[in-house]
This record gives structure tokens, C-alpha cells and sequence, in this order.
């Protein structure tokens, strides 16, 4: 529920998937739930549909998408990381991919020049034939970092319910990713941002705090956005 530029960044990724063109939501809430509850409540103030899941364990992104796997009544869903900001267009181009191509799985990336912190992507055609999960300093050779934008088969929650914990406990949306692409041969769509595309991972504090003292990056997210 940070604040940016006088809304949460919730709020700023809302807006974006709501003129995309979706009506039902799905949060994956833990800290701070009661106050994004009674801010956001049922959605209605956006004329969407808003359902909530609780992540009383941290048990990672894949974790947190299994929460999900009842609520989601369609063949596939969008899915993205809630402390990332992309331009709106972004999440156009993969819907609109998704009804040319009828891709079942589709995955965003953007250009890092070492993605050690996040998960380097492999391609070939433009299709992901290998993910890492956060590799070692300069140990990467792909400058493409998991975006956190994504359209899912509800075939990955078969997957997702065999991957075993990490060290740490968690359960890894990219190891479901590797075991679909080895096991069960599933083409997965990349959509590689421009290398010089905003992308505002807020999970970072330094970088929160550059982007809140600088608004010249909401006319990327949004061309129509107005600073009051």
C-alpha cells in the first residue's frame, strides 16, 4: 500500500489491467491485508468483480498462485507480480498475442544487464527454452530478466502441485516453468520488452524511492495520465 504520487502502487496496477480490458481479479494479500481490504473492498468502485486470497505462509510465488487455483474458472488467466509496473501497453500486447496466436503460456521480459536478482530467460524463436532462478553475479548469458507478466494454461497448477520446496521453503513458479518446457514440452511465448521500456520493480526500496521522487515515468505507464 506504498504510495506513489498520491495512490498505492496497487492502485496504479489496477488501473492498468482494468483498461486492458479485465473485470475479475484475483489479490494474493499478507502483510498489510486489512489495510488493502478496506481500501480496495469488493472492487466495485472500479466496476470490477475483486476476490481475495491470504498468503499465511510466504512460501513463494508459486505458493502463492496454488492459493489462487479454485477461484479461477477459465482455461487461461493473466497473472502478474504485485510490486511491478509496466506501460499499460505491455499487458495490450500480451492479450492481444495471446487471441492472434492462442498461446497457452506467455511470459514478459525486460532487458537487465545482469539478472542475478530476478530469473534469467533463454530463447530461441522467441520462445522460452530455459529459466534460471536469480543466477549468480555475471553468471547470466541472457540479458532477459522474468518480467512478472504472464498468461497461464491452468495446466501449470498440475505442475505446481509436484514442485518441491526450496531451502528456503518455497515453491518456484519458474521451476514449474522449467518442468513444463523439459517434461511436458510446452512452448511458452516470450514478449521482450524494448530495452529501454520502464519497468519499476517496487519491492525495491531504492528504487522506490527514486520513481517517488520523479513522476516523468507515469507519462511511460500511461500516455494519458495527467499529474495533478
Amino acid at each position: 500500500m506504498l504510495l506513489i504520487h498520491g495512490k498505492p502502487i496497487l492502485e496504479h496496477l489496477l488501473y492498468g489491467l482494468i483498461k486492458t480490458g479485465f473485470s475479475n481479479i484475483i489479490f494474493v494479500v499478507g502483510h498489510m491485508k486489512e489495510h488493502i481490504f478496506e481500501y480496495f473492498k469488493d472492487g466495485k468502485k472500479w466496476n470490477i468483480n475483486l476476490e481475495y486470497v491470504e498468503q499465511k505462509n510466504i512460501n513463494g510465488t508459486g505458493g502463492a498462485l496454488l492459493l489462487c487455483e479454485e477461484l479461477i474458472k477459465d482455461k487461461h488467466f493473466f497473472m502478474t507480480w504485485g510490486d511491478v509496473l509496466v506501460p499499460y501497453s505491455v499487458y495490450n500486447e500480451v492479450l492481444n498475442t495471446y487471441k492472434k496466436e492462442g498461446n497457452n503460456f506467455i511470459l514478459v521480459t525486460n532487458y537487465s544487464a545482469d539478472p542475478h536478482k530476478g530469473g534469467a530467460i533463454y530463447c530461441k524463436n522467441d520462445y522460452c527454452v530455459d529459466i534460471v532462478e536469480k543466477p549468480g553475479i555475471g553468471e547470466s548469458k541472457s540479458n532477459l530478466n522474468n518480467c512478472g507478466v504472464f498468461i497461464f494454461s491452468v495446466e501449470i497448477f498440475e505442475v505446481l502441485n509436484f514442485v518441491k520446496p526450496t531451502k528456503r521453503g518455497e515453491i518456484e513458479l519458474t521451476e514449474a516453468i522449467k518442468i513444463g518446457i523439459v517434461e511436458r514440452k510446452w512452448n511458452i511465448r516470450v514478449i521482450k520488452m524494448e530495452k529501454n521500456q520502464f519497468r519499476g520493480d517496487f519491492g525495491d526500496m531504492k528504487i522506490f524511492e527514486r520513481l517517488r521522487n520523479d513522476s516523468n515515468w507515469l507519462k511511460e505507464l500511461d500516455s494519458s495520465f495527467k499529474i495533478n
